[in-house]
């Protein structure tokens, strides 16, 4: 098996190209992403941009991203310009630089700010610039984590940016609006990467098993096994390449006790199953599809139970949801939802901590989200139910819908544009403040609307107080 699954990481990992050649530095880079002892995500990174996997929306005929990886300009005459990627992990950021880094004429350095000095930076500045005059070479440096970079570290770049001894390729999974120095920013291409999607990471998956430079056609993916880890890689392709490397692993050692024979992966190709990406990843996998039934039903049973008070099934489903891959923005969602319409003013607070919740586990992200989500499902499930609000506006929609509610009263009508006043505009309006209690007694509804009621608080919760204040507002304002 050590043809593969290698030990570690070879030089495909190295800092910086010689970038004697432009021959040189391509054959180089296609040992080293065929090296049987390199991860899997390394030996499966795509080599032009016809490879890559998801990001279409960047990747279209004539694209910066086209025009930069063939050596072209993407901006004008002056030479190549910089980019920043912006996007969750194993999103393909550090593959674009790969693939850009390809272009005629070029040399790649790589970076990390984690490790990287202003000293560092300087030094490659420097070098770029001796590569460009003596070599007609153009350094690409890829910086990874750019957002860690503070602004000295930062203003570093901007002479090699803004002269273009360098193209600068910066990634970052944070908003660049609040980590890159405006100089920067103004200076670069800001590119916003996706999460792959899940027929994204399957099609990723499914290549990789039959890929020469993945594992060449060694193993098959079951259904189950290829749905769990499609569902475990949250968008990420390193991710899933790594988990099905070590699932691969798994199955393979299961071959070998079954059958006592050192190398039975050669005789034919070993079946992955659920079991091996299992055992593989440690996690067990939720019977959940997130573009079928059980993703439809799970979120049902969650809301029902919030909705019914069970706050322990509640969270059995949160918890179901979110081990199974579900985007957490999806659940989130559904809580702001129940708490308007399961919780309303029964507990107006229901709806605060929702969207704070909300706006939470985006701020935060996973795994701790799960905390903030739970906290929220807890709120709501534990508090008074009331869905007056949800019935008031469908019956008002209903009413709308049915052609009710024709014209506007001539007291409530916009009165401040010349000639409203001849039309009577605004004539007898009563201002609610100036009457007691700042409650006036008029119409307010369209004639063929007075007297109909939407909203009807029940007996639950905040909504006792406010059924008895509501009654006496109506009385005053209908004259009763």
């Amino acid at each position: 098996m050590d043809d593969l699954f290698g030990a570690g990481r070879d030089g495909g990992d190295a800092i910086e190209d010689d970038g004697d050649s432009e021959d040189t530095a391509d054959a180089g880079s296609a040992r080293r992403a065929a090296s049987p002892r390199s991860p899997l995500a390394v030996r499966m990174r795509p080599r032009t941009l016809d490879d890559v996997v998801g990001q279409q929306h960047l990747l279209g005929q004539g694209s910066p991203l086209r025009q930069l990886a063939a050596g072209t300009d993407a901006t004008g005459p002056a030479g190549p310009s910089s980019l920043i990627l912006w996007g969750p992990p194993g999103t393909g950021k550090t593959t674009l630089a790969h693939v850009i880094a390809k272009g005629p004429g070029r040399k790649f350095v790589e970076l990390s700010a984690i490790t990287a000095g202003v000293k560092d930076v300087r030094r490659v500045m420097d070098e770029a610039l001796t590569a460009r005059d003596l070599f007609k070479t153009t350094t690409v440096l890829f910086l990874d984590e750019i957002h860690r970079f503070n602004k000295a570290q930062q203003d570093a770049l901007l002479p090699g940016v803004e002269n273009r001894w360098v193209v600068l390729v910066a990634a970052t999974t944070e908003n660049p609006s609040f980590s890159v120095v405006s100089p920067l920013l103004s200076r670069s291409l800001l590119l916003t990467l996706k999460p792959l999607t899940d027929a994204d990471v399957e099609g990723l998956l499914l290549r990789a098993a039959t890929d020469p430079r993945g594992l060449g056609g060694k193993v098959d993916l079951s259904a189950e096994a290829l749905g769990h880890l499609v569902r475990l890689s949250g968008g990420d392709a390193r991710r899933a390449l790594t988990a099905l490397e070590a699932a691969a692993g798994v199955a393979f050692g299961d071959a070998d006790d079954a059958d006592g024979i050192a190398g039975e992966a050669e005789a034919g190709p070993v079946t992955i199953e659920l079991k091996h990406t299992e055992r593989a990843l440690d996690v067990a996998s939720v019977r959940y599809d997130r573009a079928g039934d059980q993703h439809y039903d799970v979120a049902s049973a969650f809301i029902k139970s919030i909705r019914g008070s069970d706050v322990d099934a509640a969270l059995h489903y949160l918890a179901r949801m979110l081990e199974a891959g579900e985007d957490p923005k999806f659940v989130a969602r559904r809580i702001v939802i129940s708490a308007a319409e399961d919780v309303g003013m029964a507990d107006p607070t229901a709806l605060l901590t929702a969207v704070a919740a909300a706006q939470a586990v985006q701020l935060i992200g996973m795994p701790e989200g799960r905390i903030i989500l739970a906290e929220a499902v807890v709120h709501l499930a534990t508090a008074p139910k009331s869905n007056a609000a949800y019935m008031g506006i469908n019956q008002a929609v209903a009413d709308v819908r049915a052609g009710l509610g024709n014209g506007i009263p001539a007291h409530l009508r916009d009165a401040h544009y010349p000639g409203s006043k001849q039309l009577g505009h605004g004539q007898g309006y009563k201002y609610a403040h100036d009457a007691p209690h700042s409650v006036a007694t008029q119409q307010y509804p369209p004639d063929d609307l007075v007297g109909r009621n939407y909203y009807e608080p029940t007996a639950n919760g905040a909504e006792r107080e406010i059924s008895t204040r509501l009654e006496r507002l109506r009385r005053i304002i209908r004259g009763k």
